[in-house]
């Protein structure tokens, strides 16, 4: 049987009000709904948040039998380099693996779902990993901004102990005009609210599944749980309504916790669904973006062995509010921000050396010794365990996946930071294991020796002038 075979998902820990956005810009006119956004922090972005959700996936898993990984996006740092590629390698997968870039709509996430569903049945791929994350730049006070959430989704489809088989779709395409960027261009455009509203999501939503319907004669009323973007709650209602579902079949939009996270938005509503689903349940995702793609699942018995994961609920209920639309700003780098001249510091990344470093820098990989079996990142030649001191008796060890505790730390003032002070410190990893540093995600005050933490990839800087987004790891406290 073809289907899932496990999920995850990531949303940031800021939450943005929505009023907190109408008390900066609500001069201009814009009336946002109550709710709240996740935001991205200042070191996150698409590739930061993709990963995390992958990790999140494959927890517990051997890396080893994913051949595939998909990555659906609107908001990719890279038009030329493949961004899936980075996100395989600090995910640690074998070389031997096919990626792939779905860009330039926000259905791109089930395209992409499809497209690994369909390498798995002609058995060009085994297990493939898709991952769906948006973090899209909004202009100051436009509409987008109290609508647009940044959150990121992974499933991984095979045939091996699936928790919901794969049943069937329909789609339906148009060139609709709703949204649009094009190269080179920082902020996007948008048509008319209300003919995207009428012409766009009131009919290509409901001609999706109503076609799903009619294909694989089913009855609307046969789903546990429907999902379909909300981005506007009236017309959401009234679709449902016209459909003939009931309110409880339909899955929360997450769009007054969250937002609207793009491509990733009717997966991660897929894992909020699969956390809450039983044996037997039939499960209906459909998204928009020029067109509409309807999906079908059924649920298995296997859902009772699914680990307990981060997943959508634990990540929605950690948060800090963001109660500084400006602090918001410079997190998005919309407005300069002095950072003093330990901040003017330019350099150009070298990619020979971080080529030959892959696995060092982005994947978090060390060392660990064959005779006595301590780890140490990053690799040694030597052990450093010195009552062994074995030589070149090496194998590479996987840091991004472990948890540990942090030894001691350092607050920074003076550092160039965004968001000061910058906090750094030793971590002790469980199993063995020590390296230095940053921190993020957590604030000064909180931060404890022998806190628990876990590793999180992360964009480290933005060279413009190199056109290079660096990333690396860092330290984080271990979230519920």
């Amino acid at each position: 049987m073809i289907g899932i075979e496990s999920y995850g998902a990531y949303i940031p820990r800021y939450r943005i009000n929505h009023n907190t956005i109408f008390f900066a810009v609500g001069f201009l006119g814009t009336f946002p709904p109550p709710g709240e956004n996740a935001v991205a922090n200042h070191d996150e972005d698409t590739l930061s948040m993709a990963v995390t959700a992958g990790i999140d996936c494959l927890s517990g898993m051997k890396r080893e039998k994913v051949d595939g990984l998909y990555l659906a996006t609107t908001s990719q740092p890279y038009t030329l380099r493949q961004n899936s590629a980075i996100v395989a390698t600090a995910l640690d997968l074998q070389p031997s693996i096919r990626t792939a870039d779905f860009i330039g709509s926000n259905k791109s996430g089930t395209t992409a779902l499809l497209s690994a569903f369909d390498a798995i049945k002609g058995e060009t791929s085994s297990h493939i990993l898709v991952c769906a994350s948006d973090c899209r730049l909004n202009k100051p006070g436009s509409p987008q901004e109290h609508l647009y959430g940044d959150g990121a989704a992974a499933l991984l489809v095979g045939n091996d102990e699936v928790i919901a088989t794969y049943e069937g779709y329909y789609s339906v395409s148009y060139d609709f005009p709703d949204r649009w960027k094009a190269a080179g261009e920082e902020f996007e455009h948008a048509w008319e609210d209300r003919f995207i509203r009428d012409a766009g999501y009131a009919k290509m939503i409901p001609e999706a599944i109503s076609g799903l319907l009619k294909k694989y004669d089913l009855n609307i009323k046969d789903f546990a749980k429907i999902m379909f973007p909300g981005l506007y709650a009236r017309e959401h209602a009234a679709i449902t309504k016209r459909l003939g579902a009931e309110p409880a079949q339909i899955q929360d939009t997450m769009l007054t916790t969250v937002g609207d996270t793009g491509s990733a938005s009717p997966l991660m509503m897929l894992v909020a669904a699969l956390e809450d689903a039983k044996p037997g349940d039939k499960i209906m995702v459909a998204s928009f973006g020029n067109g509409s793609d309807a999906l079908f699942f059924q649920v298995t018995a296997n859902i009772k062995k699914m680990k307990d994961g981060r997943g959508a609920k634990r990540s929605l209920g950690a948060k800090k509010d963001l109660a500084s639309y400006e602090k918001y700003l410079a997190f998005r780098n919309l407005a300069p921000m002095e950072l003093g001249m330990r901040g003017e510091i330019s350099f150009r990344t070298p990619m020979s050396a971080l080529f030959r470093e892959r696995k060092v820098v982005i994947g978090l990989c060390g060392s660990k010794c064959k005779r006595c079996g301590t780890p140490q990142y990053p690799p040694q030649r030597i052990c450093v365990n010195p009552e062994c001191g074995a030589v070149d008796e090496m194998e590479d060890y996987r840091f991004s996946d472990k948890k540990g505790t942090l030894f001691t730390y350092t607050g920074d003032n003076l550092a160039a930071n965004i968001d000061p002070p910058a906090i750094y410190g030793l971590v002790d990893f469980d199993g063995g294991g020590r390296f230095w540093f940053d921190l993020t995600d957590c604030d000064l005050d909180s931060v404890k020796v022998g806190m628990p933490v876990e590793m999180t990839f992360r964009r480290r800087y933005v060279d413009e002038d190199g056109g290079v987004y660096g990333y690396s790891w860092k330290a984080m406290p271990v979230r519920a």
